[in-house]
């Protein structure tokens, strides 16, 4: 599955609640490439059973941000929250890439106490900081587990000729630096994409690219492909129009006092026909 640090944002875990495996996080803007003076782009935000199809639950927009062709945060307008997806507006007043994304990350604990109960660290819903870690945790505690962990979930829309700010790295947790731009994709074109654990290539990240419209297949029509010794991933788009991706790293090379180290990534991306 996953190779990878970083903590997991904890506003993450508010606007990216921790639901089961069937159940994916997305935002998903109504479109990625626009040309034109002050054009707007409307996105909407869920949790789901099918990618893309509003069946279960809204995103949470407080973890929720954008960052504009100069690096600098731009407001998210407009923001609704209703039954089972959350919705906004942004501007795009320069010439360029931006990103939308929502990030957490964090330790967590879990253990057993002398009387054989489950000990975890931090609570449902508690903003893991690390400071707490000693006077959370016993420090006789049995079977101690420790993670580190981190989320981030991104999508890139272009107005006019695009750039590459968008994608400084962060060198924390799982991130995804793109070879190919995300907003010049073409079926039948093949594109890479770069995934770096802490700032350094993570090799073996297992990503999984799951194409619209899986509501109405019998099968999800997925693709799965490993990163190779430089963090790299290669796809050939089958087909025009939009895709989930989902990345996952995991391994033992955590600073203390975790002993492990995950990471997950994931985003929306469009791809246009030739």
């Amino acid at each position: 599955m996953m190779k990878s640090k970083l903590p997991l944002i904890a506003l993450l875990a508010m606007s990216l609640p921790m639901v089961a495996n069937a159940h994916r996080a997305w935002v998903l803007p109504a479109a990625t490439v626009l040309s034109g003076e002050n054009a707007w782009v409307t996105f909407d935000a869920a949790v789901s059973n099918d990618i893309f199809y509003t069946d279960h639950a809204p995103m949470r927009l407080e973890g929720m941000k954008a960052i504009g062709p100069d690096g600098k945060e731009v407001t998210l307008q407009n923001p609704h929250t209703g039954k089972y997806r959350s919705s906004f507006d942004l501007e795009l007043t320069k010439e360029g890439t931006y990103k939308v994304f929502s990030a957490s990350g964090g330790l967590r604990a879990r253990w057993e106490t002398d009387d054989g109960k489950r000990g975890f660290w931090p609570g449902r819903g508690e903003t893991p900081a690390p400071s707490e870690f000693k006077k959370a945790v016993p420090k006789n505690a049995k079977n101690l587990q420790v993670s580190q962990s981190s989320r981030r979930m991104e999508t890139f829309v272009t107005a006019g000729q695009p750039n590459n700010t968008v994608f400084a790295l962060q060198n924390e947790g799982l991130e995804m630096q793109p070879i190919t731009h995300p907003n010049d994709l073409f079926s039948g074109e093949k594109a890479e994409f770069r995934f770096l654990m802490d700032g350094k290539p993570a090799i073996g990240v297992e990503a999984t690219f799951i194409p619209d419209g899986s509501r109405y297949r019998n099968s999800p029509n997925e693709i799965k492909v490993l990163s190779d010794s430089k963090g790299v991933v290669t796809i050939e788009w089958p087909s025009a129009g939009r895709y989930w991706l989902e990345a996952e790293y995991q391994d033992d090379k955590a600073t203390a006092p975790a002993t492990s180290r995950q990471g997950s990534y994931s985003a929306t991306l469009e791809v246009l026909p030739q």
